[in-house]
């Protein structure tokens, strides 16, 4: 199958910093070629990839600081797309772009999809998903797609890793551990409130963004002060296996409706369990009891912190296995994709001789 994977500008394929979205784009695409896919990637020139690259500009635009108006990039590459498509290049379009893609490749042929990659919880969503309420969309879970019912979801697939991306390692636990981004919604201040009312050590390996330097310096820096926290900055997957295998349990009291949370599966994959907030995507992602446990607040999550060491760390694994690796999700694509296919190709209705 000709499929073309268009990733965001913003960060390169597989990013260099931190870039959910184009981590997943690259695991996707990775996947696709290895399963046979004629695979061309819509990427910023400084991504890896094993697919073809087709590269509009030669940086990742968080990473240029001479553009101003990444708007300008992103219309040119779907231009770009179209054309190609009226070469008839590609079997089928694959979008990661949110809603920008909507318009116009709803007007020509060539079968396509959008993954909703962030929160749809916004008023000004409302018009988007009911004006382009038959552009086939796919969520990354069950939660997203409660705030735009009209949407057209053709299906939800959870994100993937690679299998052995990262692994469970050899290593005594002992600590709890917070793992991402410092930020109001990620809600680091109250998992540092739940480690200090186990009384267990807090280790933080998250990145801060510019926009919430503020929140780091006025509620959460002055928490780091307290003798049972660690902050150890922004690390690599290279760096996540260990920092993952030696906690007792990863902490997410998130505030807000996540859409995934690529954490979640991460620690799995090391056979770490996690309690999270029941909030978005969380009760679908983590099966209580058997990989972390869902709670309300940092009473119930601090009770949850004393069942970890109790947990079965090869079942979490092997869930991990059975529910999230990255070639699940390429086949499950692959699915979408030719049931969409299937619907947009006119059925040739043969007529016998005798009619």
């Amino acid at each position: 199958m000709r499929i073309a994977q268009v990733a965001p500008l913003t960060e390169a394929v597989p990013p260099k910093l931190y870039g959910g979205t184009e981590r997943v784009v690259h695991w996707l695409t990775e996947e696709l070629v290895a399963l046979g896919n004629d695979v061309t990637l819509f990427a910023s020139g400084d991504s890896q990839t094993s697919a073809k690259l087709d590269a509009g500009w030669p940086k990742a635009l968080r990473l240029d600081g001479s553009v101003r108006d990444p708007n300008a990039l992103h219309m040119e590459m779907l231009e770009r797309v179209r054309q190609k498509c009226d070469d008839e290049e590609f079997d089928f379009l694959h979008f990661h772009l949110d809603y920008y893609p909507f318009s116009l490749f709803a007007r020509q042929p060539t079968p396509f999809l959008t993954t909703l990659h962030g929160r749809l919880d916004l008023p000004e969503h409302q018009p988007v998903f009911t004006t382009f309420s038959k552009a086939p969309v796919i969520s990354i879970s069950n939660a997203q797609r409660r705030p735009v019912p009209q949407a057209n979801f053709v299906r939800t697939i959870y994100h993937g890793i690679p299998e052995k991306l990262l692994t469970p390692q050899s290593i005594a636990p002992s600590y709890l551990a917070v793992l991402g981004r410092i930020a109001p919604e990620k809600g680091v201040d109250r998992a540092i409130k739940i480690a200090i009312r186990c009384g267990m050590p807090l280790k933080i390996a998250a990145k801060i963004d510019r926009a919430d330097q503020d929140y780091y310096d006025e509620v959460i820096k002055p928490l780091m002060a307290h003798p049972l926290v660690e902050y150890i900055g922004e690390i690599g997957d290279h760096e996540k296996p260990q920092f993952l295998s030696g906690a007792f349990g990863l902490l997410l009291p998130i505030d807000w409706p996540e859409p995934f949370g690529l954490v979640m599966i991460e620690s799995m994959a090391c056979g770490t369990p996690v309690i999270a907030y029941n909030r978005g995507s969380v009760p679908e992602i983590i099966d209580e009891a058997v990989t972390g446990f869902i709670v309300e607040d940092e009473i119930s999550a601090a009770a949850a912190v004393g069942r970890l060491v109790g947990m079965d760390r090869g079942a979490i694994r092997a869930r991990f296995e059975e529910r999230f690796t990255a070639r699940r999700m390429a086949l499950d694509y692959m699915a979408a994709y030719r049931d969409l296919t299937d619907r947009t190709v006119p059925k040739i209705r043969l007529v016998s001789s005798a009619e």
